[in-house]
């Protein structure tokens, strides 16, 4: 194979020299060329370091728009949105771990955790929804874990502590009717409640809200399809049948009885007289609507 003659050996430092030359005379060109940004606007400056162009832009931070809704004691709380999002996060994730282990080696506190995963799931789809299909309405609330009332947060801890007391002070109370039976048809209305709140949510779209209003909003309207097909409260339907589902799932016998009865109270006062608001609303088109369909709650 021939070799290189010196002679291109020797031109090789002349070419780069050359290239670097030509790259930097056109940076310099289009550095004095460039318009000077005005004060109100973003600067941008170039630095050369060993033939690379770097862009630094520098952001006049004092005029940025700034919405104080985002700080930490704002509604769009983007820090509480966040630690929220984390810990919903680390509790379901740690129970889709540990349930299952302690159920398959026959420790009752597996129920403790399937519990606590069936909250944590809640939740977060409660905010990813809304932020999800109903993004204006969207807020740190809406994962409804400070938000949904000193009776909820009751609830939630008196089952947390039938499932401790049972488990360590009265086992065969918990063990009983509580087998691998029931906690399959718990599981199963758990995953069906959850399924139809969030569809129930996703359909509605800006249509729907957490909280009963008083008022028809500008181009509020009246969802009929899908979902509210077969239920014209499904987002309340879902929430019920969740709920039993949980206790069901866990084998709680006294809050099994306790949700049942208080949510039926709520949710059929509740129901009442946001019929009423949506008659309002809506005149004989709701009413027509109400006829037809049903909530699929027992009795109401």
């Amino acid at each position: 194979m021939a070799r290189p003659s010196s002679s291109s050996y020797a031109s090789r430092p002349s070419v780069a020299i050359t290239a670097r030359a030509t790259s930097r005379e056109a940076i310099n060109n289009a550095l004095r060329n460039a318009k000077v940004a005005t004060e109100d606007d973003d600067a941008i400056s170039y630095a050369f370091d060993k033939g690379d162009i770097t862009p630094v832009t520098h952001t006049n931070a004092s005029k940025t728009p700034f919405d104080p809704e985002l700080l930490p004691s704002g509604q769009l709380s983007l820090s509480l949105i966040s630690i929220q999002g984390f810990w919903t996060g680390f509790a379901l994730a740690a129970s889709l771990i540990t349930a299952p282990q302690l159920a398959y080696s026959g420790n009752g506190l597996w129920r403790f955790f399937a519990f606590l995963g069936s909250l944590s799931l809640f939740h977060f789809l409660e905010f990813w929804t809304t932020a999800r299909f109903n993004t204006p309405a969207a807020q740190a609330s809406s994962y409804l874990i400070y938000s949904n009332g000193t009776a909820y947060n009751i609830a939630h801890t008196c089952a947390a502590f039938e499932i401790l007391l049972s488990h360590f002070l009265f086992p065969r109370w918990q063990g009983w009717l509580s087998g691998p039976f029931v906690a399959t048809i718990g599981l199963a209305v758990v995953i069906l409640g959850q399924a139809v709140r969030s569809t129930a949510m996703a359909t509605a779209g800006t249509n729907f809200n957490h909280i009963p209003q008083q008022a028809r909003k500008e181009g509020h309207q009246l969802v009929t399809e899908g979902i509210y097909g077969v239920s014209r409260h499904p987002s309340y339907f879902g929430f019920f049948w969740w709920a039993l589902g949980t206790q069901l799932l866990v084998g709680n016998k006294l809050c099994l009885v306790a949700y049942a009865l208080v949510l039926w109270k709520f949710f059929s006062d509740r129901i009442r007289g946001e019929e009423k608001k949506l008659i309002e609303f809506y005149g004989k088109e709701y009413e027509s609507y109400r006829a037809k369909v049903p909530t699929g709650i027992p009795f109401i």
